[in-house]
């Protein structure tokens, strides 16, 4: 018997081959819910019950568990082995995974909610958070300083609920009003700096001369940063 755990941070129908392979070779497939992950398995052609009350162990069976709840299957799987040398063969399949980053879901979707839903969120503007995004930005600052590294964690997670904050409020607007970009723009932005002034990592067959010591590597940022100025004198930006 496999119990089978799902990201929600994955869309759904995007799984592993060994997860097709569990769900398409048993005998019987079940899920403790009907959320959209089954909905696409089903989807697919494979036949899915969902099931009330607690599961049960069977044999060549596999039970999708709630969306991301790993607690959930594991639980599970250790009461239906129990004890003993008799124990029943239950295994816990991971069948998708989040990729590195993915925790920024979490924090674009609980933004948007709040914004819908919390008075308080709902009111704000780019300038009435100005002073906050100070607030925070020395905090960060003071937490450096201080070495506390898990103290650094929950400051740059104060500093980022801001950048999300801005970003939330600017989708809102439109082009005409200098907005209408949105969280993944920003992010986009900042992945197309990186790359294009560190031509030494992504593209150095571009370079006369890569530079290997981290003075050369500034100097060259500093240097593509200019002749950007050069080319749009209104850019701004580190």
């Amino acid at each position: 018997m496999q119990v089978l755990v799902l990201s929600p941070r994955v869309a759904p129908g995007i799984l592993t081959l060994a997860a097709w392979d569990a769900l398409r070779g048993a005998q019987r497939v079940r899920a403790a819910l009907d959320d959209p992950h089954v909905q696409a398995i089903v989807r697919s052609g494979v036949a899915v019950e969902t099931a009330a009350g607690p599961p049960t162990f069977e044999a060549g069976t596999v039970w999708i568990a709630p969306t991301g709840d790993a607690a959930w299957a594991r639980s599970m799987a250790d009461d239906l082995m129990g004890p003993g040398d008799d124990a029943q063969r239950v295994e816990v399949l991971f069948g998708s995974y989040d990729l590195p980053g993915s925790g920024l879901l979490d924090v674009v979707d609980v933004m948007d909610r709040l914004r819908r839903e919390c008075p308080w969120t709902a009111q704000q503007t780019h300038e009435s958070l100005a002073p906050y995004v100070l607030e925070e930005a020395h905090e960060v600052h003071e937490t450096l300083e201080s070495g506390d590294s898990d103290h650094l964690r929950e400051e740059l997670g104060g500093l980022l609920m801001q950048v999300v904050f801005h970003a939330r409020i600017a989708a809102e607007g439109s082009v005409d009003d200098g907005a209408g970009w949105d969280v993944d723009d920003v992010a986009a932005g900042i992945a197309a700096k990186l790359v294009r002034r560190n031509p030494h990592v992504f593209a150095p067959e571009t370079l006369d001369r890569v530079p290997t010591t981290p003075a050369e590597i500034d100097a060259q940022w500093q240097s593509i940063k200019r002749w950007e100025r050069a080319q749009a004198p209104s850019a701004h930006g580190h």
